[in-house]
């Protein structure tokens, strides 16, 4: 399904492959960068909150819409993507930042809240890198069974014979692995645990879930706990959005016949063969990853993050903050931003030009 088939008839769901993330963070040339609402009007106190994996990108985006409305103050919280989720839908935020888009489930409780429709925009998209530590073994490759294997505690030491014979030029110490997970309720570990399940379903047999569900390990709070935690720690590995892993080594993972490294350009071209989930109304852009891909170049271990609003608020006020910022954020310039801060790709223009007029319709009720 395309962005224009959420208001009309459905098509096959290879049309999504032009209107998404484009490779490289290829230009928004077309998309316009309109910031909405920005300038000197706009005042007050914007509460948002959600997924740890835009932090940077928020930093960024705060840092520059604030400079350009001087009486706006923009507190983006680090919940995590579950809390921020229901903190939206109960009223405690304005909007919120989540690594997986809404549930069916959520999203009745958040259209009861709005009292109509509700927002759900792509925002940002970046790898979730298999991020580890490990003396002398700069280049890893690893297959989803094995990865699958090792965050179930079924592979227990790094020269275990499944890593060894996808790495015989490695020289694997003799050293237990210590897998990293995060603590509290995460979208990046249900991105994460669903492509274990889509891709090693044999080997993996729990849910795509918020919650890490294999007991054992160490657990870390947040993006930076997870970081900090695998940096620290010899003979750790652990899952990150991998803008912000830093100078951590990243597994290759077998994709097809080949071994990728995390990057925006593969996963840019994992949302380009992935479709749209159907059914939903015509203000939610949400994507149906498709983790079993096997496209040249494309990398299935992604994120792809989501700004969720209402449509309508109560309040004018709140409802032009929030239009204001969401705007800034999905226009070029703010995706420019991201992309330099952060490392993340690009919307590509049909995907930014359709978010840009999603946003731009929030108002008062």
């Amino acid at each position: 399904m395309n962005l224009k088939s959420i208001r009309n008839a459905a098509v096959p769901g290879i049309a999504a492959l032009a209107l998404l993330m484009s490779a490289c963070g290829a230009s928004n040339e077309d998309g316009g960068s309109d910031n909405g609402d920005s300038g000197s009007s706009l005042s007050g106190n914007l509460k948002g909150g959600g997924a740890t994996s835009q932090e940077k990108a928020q930093e960024a985006w705060k840092t520059a819409f604030q400079g350009q409305n001087s009486g706006l103050t923009i507190d983006y919280s680090l919940l995590g993507s579950t809390d921020g989720r229901s903190q939206f839908t109960s009223g405690a935020l304005s909007f919120a930042g989540s690594d997986s888009y809404i549930s069916e489930e959520e999203l009745a409780a958040a259209k009861e809240r709005c009292g109509g429709n509700v927002v759900e925009v792509p925002a940002y998209i970046s790898s979730i890198a298999v991020a580890y530590n490990l003396e002398g073994v700069d280049e890893l490759n690893l297959d989803a069974v094995t990865i699958a294997k090792i965050f179930d505690g079924k592979i227990t030491n790094w020269n275990d014979k499944a890593i060894a014979d996808q790495n015989p030029d490695a020289e694997l110490p003799d050293l237990k692995i210590v897998p990293v997970h995060r603590a509290d309720d995460s979208g990046t570990t249900k991105n994460f645990t669903d492509y274990l399940g889509k891709v090693a379903p044999s080997e993996w047999k729990y849910e795509a879930a918020d919650a890490f569900p294999v007991s054992g390990g160490v657990s870390a709070e947040g993006t930076s706990g997870v970081v900090k935690t695998i940096g620290d720690t010899e003979g750790t590995i652990g899952y990150a959005d991998a803008s912000q892993t830093g100078d951590l080594s990243h597994v290759n993972v077998k994709v097809g016949e080949d071994y990728v490294a995390p990057s925006p350009e593969g996963a840019a071209k994992t949302v380009e063969v992935s479709p749209l989930v159907e059914g939903r109304d015509a203000t939610d852009i949400a994507v149906d990853v498709d983790r079993t891909t096997t496209e040249a170049g494309a990398y299935p271990v992604i994120l792809l993050s989501y700004l969720i609003a209402c449509e309508k608020y109560d309040d004018a006020a709140e409802a032009a903050n929030v239009k204001g910022y969401l705007s800034y954020i999905v226009s070029d310039e703010g995706q420019a931003e991201a992309a330099d801060f952060a490392g993340s790709a690009k919307l590509a223009p049909e995907t930014a030009s359709k978010a840009q007029e999603i946003v731009a319709g929030i108002s008062a009720k």
